[in-house]
């Protein structure tokens, strides 16, 4: 079974299930958008307007949790008939659940993609010719720092800035500024004016990623990107004074 004494299974808005964090008192998704639809629309499909194109795409899955993001991103890519070949690398502190995703109650979309399930739950590590996935079971913080001009797309799905805030600092986004390709695009459910100042103090441009049936998320890539709207990032500091990033 998956319900263990950290976590709880959730059934969310769009009918997949999601799981309650008590370590972290948070939802792995939002409950109102929905697990499934919160990744392809908050990360993936945005992500992919801008990347589709490209013979190779390497992401940054920040954390690994169940596997959402991930798993929705080799959806999509099906769905799509895209040719892309795809790397993924992901973070997760907690090494048990990883290991006992082979008991989620993954939705029917995933059902193609049990046996790399299996695979990543008793070995964080799946390939195949047009596919790389890569666990790493420890500090986020110091995997982001081996790697640079790597990333194509980073998935910025963390626990909340309230919760977690040691991954999203203004130091962390550093980081990660600095593990990905001057062209690449990074997504988050975030909206909180902190991080937002985070990315643009890094010298991102802030964009405003929002649709039907889902709230609003946001975009940000240190390229003007035509697909989004611009966050006048300006405009905001003037209306907040005072208000900084946080800090490590």
């Amino acid at each position: 079974m998956f319900d263990d004494e950290l976590h709880s299974l959730k059934l969310s808005d769009d009918g997949t299930y999601t799981a309650y964090s008590k370590e972290y008192d948070e939802h792995y998704h939002s409950t109102k958008d929905g697990a499934l639809k919160e990744s392809l629309q908050k990360h993936v499909i945005p992500a992919f307007k801008v990347k589709q194109n490209q013979d190779e795409v390497h992401i940054l899955d920040i954390c690994y949790g169940l596997g959402f993001n991930t798993l929705a991103t080799l959806y999509h890519h099906k769905k799509n008939n895209l040719n892309t070949k795809l790397c993924i690398y992901s973070p997760e502190l907690d090494a048990e659940l990883v290991a006992s995703l082979k008991h989620f109650t993954y939705p029917k979309e995933f059902e193609d993609f049990k046996e790399i399930i299996l695979k990543l739950s008793k070995e964080c590590i799946y390939e195949d010719e047009n596919l790389y996935i890569e666990i790493f079971l420890g500090d986020a913080r110091e995997y982001v720092k081996s790697f640079k001009d790597k990333f194509d797309i980073v998935y910025q799905d963390a626990f909340s800035p309230s919760a977690n805030p040691a991954l999203w600092t203004l130091e962390y986004f550093k980081d990660i500024k600095e593990a990905m390709k001057q062209d690449g695009i990074l997504t988050t459910y975030s909206t909180a004016l902190k991080t937002r100042l985070a990315l643009y103090q890094n010298g991102f441009n802030v964009y405003l990623n929002s649709g039907d049936g889902y709230r609003n998320a946001t975009t940000a890539s240190t390229l003007k990107l035509d697909e989004f709207t611009l966050v006048d990032m300006e405009h905001k500091i003037a209306c907040n004074e005072g208000v900084e990033p946080l800090r490590d």
